[in-house]
């Protein structure tokens, strides 16, 4: 979701500057700052937006530099002006008082400044505006797309990593499987000496406490999420909150992996991946 888009563009009044950033986000959460003159487009440019960033943190400034040609804010009116200042010039020498402050009370007597009233904004000028919002909205998907690419390896070595652990814990499995058997027999036999217990009823049990540790389903399941992971990351669609869901089914199948694993060696696996884990959904505050 990071990004960051710049445009500028000369208009009549001066130079136009147009800036985007975006930060991450779980919703889309916009800050428009612009003009006073632009101010009835705002809504305008919130639509554009929400339609071609989808979510994250964005932030909007429209500048707009004058340039050295500028037009007056406010006129005059000089005939009310010089009938005030007569008539307070005519009060003044009748009462014989001093004449220096006449110019700016006239000046600020009712209804001599005009203001030009509210900016008009010129439909042609308003296309630049957009143009140049377009421009700038492009080079943010760019800005987007290679740190997308940057993401996505990260992502992919984090999976592979995993994938390598679960392969170290597929391999070591039949070994941990037969030194639960030996235990379980030992401390049976340290316990009631080599009589005293039914044989066969000892292996039904050490059966049935073996299938509790088994792992074979979580293994299966867990190589297809991540061969469903990789797939769903190369899909153009946003695909950030479906790689969410997707990686807490990953750390549901490594913990239950972890829970039922009782071998030091296998518990080591299950922490590299529990890492690679995090890594992974740290990273995927970041994507759309």
């Amino acid at each position: 979701m990071t990004g960051f888009g710049q445009a500028h563009a000369p208009l009549a009044e001066g130079t136009l500057s147009i800036e985007i950033k975006t930060l991450n986000s779980k919703f889309l959460d916009l800050n428009l700052r612009l003009p006073k003159k632009y101010a009835e487009k705002e809504l305008e440019l919130r639509n554009l937006l929400s339609e071609q960033l989808e979510r994250g943190k964005v932030s909007l400034v429209v500048e707009l530099q004058a340039g050295m040609k500028q037009e007056l804010k406010q006129q005059y009116n000089h005939a009310l002006f010089t009938a005030y200042y007569q008539e307070l010039n005519r009060l003044a020498e009748k009462v014989g008082a001093a004449r220096e402050g006449l110019f700016q009370l006239a000046l600020n007597s009712p209804d001599v400044i005009q203001a030009n009233g509210r900016e008009e904004l010129d439909a042609r000028e308003w296309e630049r505006v957009l143009a140049l919002f377009q421009e700038s909205i492009k080079q943010c998907d760019q800005f987007r797309l290679a740190e997308g690419k940057v993401l996505e390896a990260k992502l992919t070595s984090y999976i592979e990593t995993i994938r390598v652990g679960l392969q170290q814990v597929e391999a070591i499995d039949p070994q941990r499987v037969e030194k639960i058997r030996n235990r379980i027999k030992g401390n049976i036999t340290d316990f009631f000496g080599n009589e005293g217990f039914d044989a066969n009823r000892l292996e039904q049990e050490i059966i049935f406490y073996i299938e509790k540790l088994d792992i074979h389903e979580e293994r299966v399941r867990l190589r297809a999420h991540l061969d469903y992971f990789l797939k769903a990351m190369s899909e153009k669609q946003s695909a950030g909150k479906k790689l969410g869901f997707i990686a807490q089914e990953i750390g549901r199948e490594i913990n239950t992996i972890g829970s039922k694993a009782n071998d030091a060696e296998m518990q080591k696996h299950v922490v590299m991946m529990k890492e690679e884990l995090e890594k992974i959904k740290e990273q995927l505050n970041n994507v759309l």
